[in-house]
């Protein structure tokens, strides 16, 4: 047990902004002095405004001290001075393999924004760096913020439930048995402004595709829902069956008003993908999709269903609910009987989530869920953190978290591989 461990965390090259939601809220235990090492540049004073945000709001203000080294060693001075003990990474996605190798190599726990790699030839290295950390006695860990949005977390309560849901189906490839999708948008706001990315963002050699980018939160997310707490196997549980990739055309305005950056003619970015697989005989579809901007009163969005031989449950997160996702019970017969379980259910769940409710819809019932439980993308950030200082304080990660990453980056990265070969 490690309970007289004190957290000093230390920034390595923040490029994302995902670097600083990390630190949007102060942790009991951790060190309010962050030290940064990084190159000179807008990446980095976008980070550090981000903090100085964060330090300086009215309510619940942060008490962050960053201590900033900028300079083109900054690698080297980070290993030489050792002035944390958990690295923080979050931006140029093809650096960040280097980074997680180097880090665990050199004794320090790893908190690292998805993907960890993106591309397949990757993966035997992070692989290793895990078997690394495992023997120097630290944690390797991503972000995985979808994990702590209620719905999601609702929705795999629920497909425990046999008397609701039944048993998870196979499904069949055109047919799931789980599908999950997300809509992302280059141009948007970051704690109240307009985000400003940099150009190797469109970059995919550097960002990586889409379809091994943000996909790997949806990846995750049918293997934590379809198998609770299973390891997983990667090299006999997944069987990749298809997948193909499309780019998203930015004009030069809008590709200037996302970057500040001048360019004279329009630009493919390989941002969308769709996949097809079985994880242990389950058929899964996983898909990403990025537009320029959203809609007015929009946002990034996300749809799931998980289909069981009682029921389905559905996410939707569209304009008919106000671009916020809402989780709906869809029985394939929905009798009065079955009504009086899915409220026993509910009501066994007030304990946790006191004000659940559920609203008869055509199809089904939506579950309402009280405002106090329902997240924005920016605070799962803190919870994901909150469990990732746990598990280096106590040094109790669970055994399947490991064997599970690994199958969800050999999940992403086989897709690409497919899909570039697809015509």
């Amino acid at each position: 047990m490690k309970y007289w461990l004190i957290i000093r965390l230390i920034t390595l090259d923040p490029g994302h902004f995902h670097a600083a939601l990390v630190q949007k809220y102060g942790y009991p235990g951790v060190d309010t002095t962050v030290h940064v090492y990084a190159p000179e540049g807008q990446e980095l004073r976008a980070h550090l405004a981000l903090i100085d945000k964060y330090n300086s709001r009215g309510d619940d203000p942060t008490h962050w001290k960053e201590v900033v080294y900028a300079g083109t060693d900054f690698l080297s001075r980070m290993f030489r001075e050792r002035a944390g003990n958990v690295v923080v990474l979050a931006g140029n996605n093809k650096r960040k393999i280097d980074y997680i190798e180097q880090s665990v190599d050199s004794g320090f726990n790893v908190l690292s924004d998805k993907p960890m790699v993106i591309e397949g030839r990757d993966l035997p290295r992070l692989e290793r760096a895990f078997a690394t950390a495992q023997k120097k006695g630290t944690v390797l860990y991503d972000i995985m913020t979808e994990r702590y949005q209620i719905t999601t977390i609702l929705q795999r309560r629920l497909s425990m439930e046999t008397a609701v849901f039944g048993v998870l189906v196979k499904g069949t490839v055109d047919h799931p048995a789980v599908t999950k999708e997300s809509v992302h948008h280059f141009f948007k706001s970051v704690s109240g402004k307009p985000l400003i990315r940099p150009s190797w963002y469109f970059d995919v050699t550097q960002e990586g595709e889409g379809i091994v980018d943000v996909t790997t939160h949806l990846v995750d997310l049918v293997q934590w829902e379809c198998f609770p707490e299973v390891a997983l196997d990667y090299h006999k549980d997944i069987r990749m069956l298809a997948a193909r990739r499309w780019p998203t055309v930015l004009s030069p305005a809008q590709y200037g008003k996302v970057t500040g950056t001048v360019v004279d003619s329009s630009l493919s970015v390989y941002a969308n993908g769709v996949m097809d697989y079985t994880i242990k005989g389950v058929h899964a579809r996983v898909s990403v999709q990025w537009d320029f901007e959203a809609p007015p009163g929009g946002g990034d969005t996300h749809f799931s269903v998980m289909r069981g031989t009682l029921a389905s449950l559905v996410i939707r997160q569209d304009s008919a609910h106000g671009y916020k996702p809402v989780l709906s019970v869809e029985p394939l017969r929905a009798t009065a009987e079955y009504e009086h379980v899915l409220r026993r259910v509910i009501d066994g769940l007030q304990s946790e989530y006191p004000g659940l409710s559920l609203l008869k819809t055509a199809a089904g019932w939506e579950v309402e869920v009280p405002a106090k439980f329902q997240l924005d993308h920016e605070a799962t950030f803190a919870e994901v953190t909150k469990k990732y200082l746990g598990f280096v304080k106590n040094g109790n990660m669970p055994g399947w978290e490991v064997p599970n990453m690994l199958a969800k980056y050999y999940t992403t990265t086989k897709a690409l591989e497919l899909a570039r070969q697809a015509r």
